[in-house]
């Protein structure tokens, strides 16, 4: 499995928009992708403005595809002056019980 975490840091003033938005992000995710097998969005229970997901596909390709998508781009446009901050990283997901 291809995962994807992602931190976000977002300005003050847009917290409710952004969290509001994301959370929809989330659910077209899973929705429309069928490649898209989680995605979970937590919120820092400490400091509003930081906003961390955690995403599983079934492949890399699956995730290309999900920056396609166009719920993915027109979130991506609508939240992108809303941050002072964005870290994407990527892993690969080990099988259970394997060394």
């Amino acid at each position: 499995m291809y995962v994807v975490t992602v931190e976000f840091k977002v300005k003050n003033e847009y917290v409710p928009s952004f969290r509001k938005t994301v959370l929809q992000q989330a659910q077209n995710s899973l929705s429309r992708e069928p490649d898209c097998r989680r995605f979970d969005v937590c919120f820092d229970p400490k400091d509003d403005t930081k906003v961390f997901l955690y995403e599983i596909y079934t492949t890399e390709n699956a995730f290309k595809e999900h920056l396609k998508s166009d719920h993915f781009n027109n979130f991506n446009t609508e939240v992108k002056n809303w941050l002072d901050g964005k870290l994407v990283q990527t892993w690969v997901r080990q099988a259970k019980g394997h060394p």
